[in-house]
């Protein structure tokens, strides 16, 4: 395994911690199970924590992936937040959905269903980080390399 997957492994795997930590504590604590009125739209329980994991957990990933994990690449960082920001909205719509399909379809328990998901999301996040917000052109691998 190369460092950098280890790095990707390590602090991903903190930040899955910490948002499957504060999705528990939100959906236990903060929304009581309950549908949660936001003023606009009212949204299920499992969702808000959703939404509240959310929150906590792209600032921090951010700063993880590219000062941690892929520290290599010389991509600007507007440009690195913007396209971590596409990649982290569509594995939030991803986890939406499944989410949705897992408690609201096949009552599964949201928690146990926010595991699941987050497995299932996990795989694509790395590729999609790796080959598309930090990717470290070919010029550059050279350059750092040799």
């Amino acid at each position: 395994m190369n460092i950098q997957t280890f790095r990707y492994l390590a602090s991903g795997g903190g930040n899955t911690v910490l948002g499957l930590l504060v999705y528990y504590i939100s959906y236990k604590f903060i929304f009581f199970e309950k549908e949660f009125d936001f003023g606009f739209y009212a949204f299920k329980g499992h969702i808000a924590a959703l939404i509240a994991s959310f929150c906590v957990t792209f600032p921090v990933g951010f700063f993880m992936a590219k000062y941690v994990v892929f520290s290599d690449s010389n991509m600007k960082g507007r440009v690195q937040l913007f396209r971590y920001l596409m990649v982290c909205l569509f594995n939030l719509a991803l986890n939406y959905i499944l989410l949705k399909i897992m408690v609201e379809r096949f009552r599964i328990y949201p928690v146990l269903a926010q595991i699941i998901t987050i497995t299932i999301v996990i795989v694509f996040s790395y590729v999609a980080q790796r080959n598309f917000s930090f990717r470290v052109d070919a010029n550059e691998e050279e350059e750092t390399t040799g």
